[in-house]
């Protein structure tokens, strides 16, 4: 059964830092390019961060220099650190696994950034 447990959201102001992980297990974690999505209410689920297997990585532009994706295929998990948060980075954010033709979502994990 695969599993991507997200953790590490919360409230923080704008300006602050927060450190989101993602644990997986059921997986090849090492085969599988790992991502970051986030989604609002009532609006469509938006790329925040991916990174290939072998660590390339992509950032959406509202995030650039911002947040850093980082993964550790020895402990199966995917980071994603956020820096100088801003209000409009409050969302639930998701955990992704995926390789052609088959994909994996956690639950969510919401981030608050108060002004």
């Amino acid at each position: 059964q695969v599993q991507l447990v997200e953790s590490g959201g919360g409230l923080a102001q704008a300006g602050g830092s927060l450190r989101l992980s993602c644990a997986a297990s059921g997986i090849i974690f090492s085969i599988n390019t790992m991502g970051w999505y986030r989604q609002a209410p009532e609006k469509q689920r938006e790329l925040v961060a991916t990174i290939a297997t072998d660590s390339s990585t992509n950032y959406a532009d509202s995030v650039k220099g911002r947040f850093t994706i980082s993964r550790d295929n020895a402990k199966n998990t995917v980071y994603l650190q956020m820096n100088s948060l801003k209000p409009e980075d409050t969302d639930v954010y998701y955990c992704n696994a995926h390789r052609p033709n088959i994909a994996y979502w956690g639950q969510g994990t919401q981030v608050t950034v108060s002004s």
